[in-house]
């Protein structure tokens, strides 16, 4: 279209959610009733000013499409320090240590929403997923890596850093024999959640009791034939996570834990996490229920497009 007409709001905004990922960016126009209109993806670029053009140039490709400027929210590895500006602890290795949340508004001459993609995870389950109508929800991502966020009411728990839910770098609590050998993490300290439990994790202890190199995927299958050795090792990995999920509800006290990443596909795992949930919760019932993802891989671009409330101005 020739012209561009400014920004909706009220409820019947369109908003465009981006995901941003290490290998991929994901674009989505999601109607104010959680549908998603438009979709396209990109090859990420391995580069900061790549990753910037390549996100403004997809937001530009739904608006002229459409004819009109969007609301923008954005899902990305890592944070944002409170206090520098900087991003930090992105995987994505070029994001770290720059300006991304004032250098993407400039690219796209408007406001933009910006979360933790663990964080999105969390709110596109909260808003209209698994947790829909809860109270508190924990999202969890198991996959190449742990994350977690935490929604209250439909909205996002931030804190005062700007790193509530981030359990993955906490240590496995309730340590027992079988808890060893303890690996490093990258983050500089040692037994974290996401050594035992992200897809990785259970490939690295797997191999330290059994030898091989059994990805995750393979164990949970070679467990499902009747593996010994793969029952085991999905058996620790299960305990793991229900100790994992059990310190964080003491305190949080959830109603619903929505279990997502590619790690949280594997067959009645949060089956099997809830079953364990009730040795480790201190409580006498256990209410909080252990649910998979209902959207999938497209929860994180969701979430990001959920960043805009309907009321926002």
């Amino acid at each position: 279209m020739d012209s561009i007409s400014a920004p909706e709001s009220g409820e019947s905004m369109i908003r465009i959610g981006i995901d941003l990922g290490g290998t991929k960016i994901e674009a989505i126009a999601m109607a104010p009733d959680g549908t998603i209109v438009e979709r396209s993806r990109v090859l990420a670029p391995q580069s900061y000013s790549g990753c910037l053009e390549a996100i403004a140039a997809l937001v530009r490709a739904i608006e002229r499409e459409h004819g009109s400027l969007y609301r923008v929210g954005i899902g990305h590895p890592g944070s944002i320090s409170p206090t520098t500006g900087l991003m930090r602890n992105a995987n994505s290795t070029w994001l770290n240590g720059q300006p991304f949340a004032r250098d993407i508004e400039a690219a796209l001459d408007r406001p933009v929403r910006l979360a933790n993609d663990a964080d999105c995870f969390t709110l596109s389950e909260a808003v209209d997923g698994a947790g829909e109508g809860a109270g508190i929800v924990f999202g969890i991502i198991l996959g190449t890596g742990v994350g977690g966020g935490i929604a209250i009411d439909g909205k996002l728990l931030r804190g005062a850093q700007g790193i509530a839910g981030e359990w993955g770098h906490n240590p496995l609590p309730w340590p027992n024999e079988s808890d060893q050998p303890v690996a490093s993490c990258w983050c500089g300290q040692s037994g974290c959640h996401e050594t035992w439990l992200s897809g990785p994790g259970l490939a690295r202890d797997h191999a330290s009791r059994n030898g091989g190199e059994l990805t995750a995927v393979q164990i949970f299958a070679a467990a499902d034939t009747g593996d010994t050795a793969a029952r085991h090792s999905v058996t620790l990995h299960s305990d793991r996570l229900a100790r994992g999920i059990a310190s964080v509800l003491n305190i949080i006290d959830a109603d619903i834990v929505a279990l997502g990443g590619g790690v949280s596909n594997a067959p009645g795992l949060a089956q099997r996490v809830a079953a364990r949930l009730p040795d480790f919760l201190f409580s006498d019932t256990v209410r909080t229920r252990i649910l998979t993802h209902r959207h999938g891989d497209s929860s994180g671009v969701r979430g990001a497009a959920w960043l805009w409330p309907a009321e926002a101005p």
